[in-house]
């Protein structure tokens, strides 16, 4: 960030009084910018024993195979925004489980939320797709998947069955050498 978006200065990162944090503040009029993580929610959406995975046409991962997830957009849920998701990338109309990960993606700035989902509709390629199709769990290209917060869904919801065993929580960080 390098200017205020309430007068248009220039913004330092400081720590702001009666704060703990750096923050980026406002050189000119003050004001603190507070930058909060980004929220993903998902879908593993199955039928008949098979998991709806799509292959990516954007960046980041091009071309690589992902649970459909996406950005939480402001005045919806978390389970709406994951049915929303399934539509977008897609075309799927899910009736959504329960929430079994959550994922928090620290040096990204984001947290991941997947529900367990079933599908209930037909499926296509969405707009943020290549490619939409169902595996099996000993089909999966376990190597293509385009981001470990997938991997770690796929692989806890096949632990689970679908059952509702709880939410599993990861935390990933890039490793510090």
């Amino acid at each position: 960030m390098n200017y205020c978006s309430s007068c248009g200065g220039t913004v330092s990162r400081k720590i702001p009084e009666n704060d703990n944090h750096e923050r980026f503040v406002c050189d000119d009029c003050d004001m603190i910018h507070y930058q909060n993580p980004l929220i993903v929610v998902g879908c593993v959406a199955e039928r008949n024993g098979k998991v709806l995975l799509c292959k990516r046409s954007i960046e980041p991962r091009y071309g690589k195979w992902t649970v459909p997830a996406g950005f939480m957009e402001l005045g919806e849920t978390l389970a709406g925004g994951a049915a929303r998701e399934t539509l977008e990338e897609a075309c799927a109309t899910v009736e959504l489980g329960h929430l079994f990960a959550s994922v928090d993606v620290v040096d990204a700035g984001q947290v991941h939320f997947f529900f367990s989902g079933k599908l209930v509709s037909d499926y296509g390629v969405g707009e943020e797709s290549l490619e939409v199709a169902l595996f099996g769990e000993d089909e999966i290209p376990w190597d293509e998947i385009a981001f470990q917060s997938g991997v770690f869904a796929l692989r806890k919801y096949f632990e689970d069955r679908g059952q509702n065993r709880g939410v599993h929580f990861h935390e990933l960080r890039r490793s510090r050498s």
